[in-house]
């Protein structure tokens, strides 16, 4: 069986990884004022801070239709794929998931999945797939395995200024004022499909990153250690690295992935966010 492995543009998978494993990727929209882009295609992360600085606003992203997802899966099943499994940014963050279902109910050959997750977090759950795939498996027992799984996606980033969340309209002026008081630097992260906060280190932002990373070990208590990603915004010089070799000191992981975190990561956290993530289930899938 030959399968199409897919996913939107906000799985954040490096233009490496993409052509490596052959994924199609289904770029969403972001809005900066009036212009209507495609993440990744017509707008960059960089394009999201220029337009901060001039506009003081930030863009807006939004779903693709039902009939873009369908014209995106019919183009790989024209092209002689038996199998399209998609995935898609959790439905409770976005439209992504229920359009593309839409979508999927008229036509043969078409799985979707939603990853729970989103950034790196989606990534995993795409390359792991892509594994499957390789290995022959169909593309039913693959969207299975990947369902039960994405659960066990652990996604958390930390945050350097919570003024893009502020100006987003998703943190109050008082969380805004109190963070900044208090060097508060949050850690957020992916449950259940949503984002919420995991814990509030305090002080300088490279010390706090220390911390983070001994949480996250902390909860590495049944990895699978194929891969883990390091994903991160714009940084400040010298902290990705850091990140990278304090995970690679663990010596848990067999390949540690570093992405760029694409226009929907930045759009909410801004430059100095970074993040660890990885599946913690031994690689087993739930039954």
């Amino acid at each position: 069986m030959k399968i199409k492995i897919t996913a939107d543009s906000t799985c954040d998978l490096s233009k490496e990884l993409i052509e490596k494993y052959d994924i199609g990727i289904m770029p969403l929209h972001v809005a900066l004022g009036d212009n209507d882009c495609l993440d990744g295609v017509t707008i960059q992360p960089s394009d999201i801070y220029a337009y901060y600085a001039s506009a003081k606003k930030l863009p807006r992203s939004g779903a693709r239709s039902s009939e873009e997802y369908r014209d995106f899966f019919k183009s790989f099943l024209d092209d002689g794929y038996d199998a399209v499994v998609h995935y898609d940014i959790s439905a409770d963050m976005s439209g992504s998931f229920d359009n593309a279902m839409l979508a999927s109910q008229e036509l043969s050959g078409v799985y979707v999945v939603d990853s729970r997750n989103l950034s790196t977090g989606t990534g995993l759950l795409v390359l792991d797939a892509c594994d499957m795939a390789a290995r022959g498996m169909d593309a039913l027992d693959i969207a299975k395995r990947s369902r039960s799984r994405a659960g066990a996606v652990r996604a958390s980033f930390i945050i350097d200024t919570l003024e893009f969340l502020y100006k987003g309209g998703r943190c109050s002026s008082l969380a805004y004022l109190g963070a900044n008081l208090l060097q508060i630097k949050p850690v957020i992260e992916v449950k259940d499909g949503r984002m919420g906060i995991a814990s509030k280190p305090m002080g300088r932002y490279k010390r706090c990153i220390e911390k983070y990373a001994e949480w996250v070990k902390s909860n590495c208590t049944a990895p699978d250690k194929t891969r883990c990603f390091v994903t991160h915004t714009k940084m400040d010089d010298g902290l990705t690295e850091k990140v990278t070799e304090i995970v690679r000191s663990w010596g848990i992981f067999d390949e540690i992935l570093e992405t760029t975190a694409g226009c929907t990561v930045t759009t909410h956290c801004g430059a100095n966010t970074i993040g660890i993530l990885f599946i913690n289930d031994n690689g087993e899938a739930a039954d």
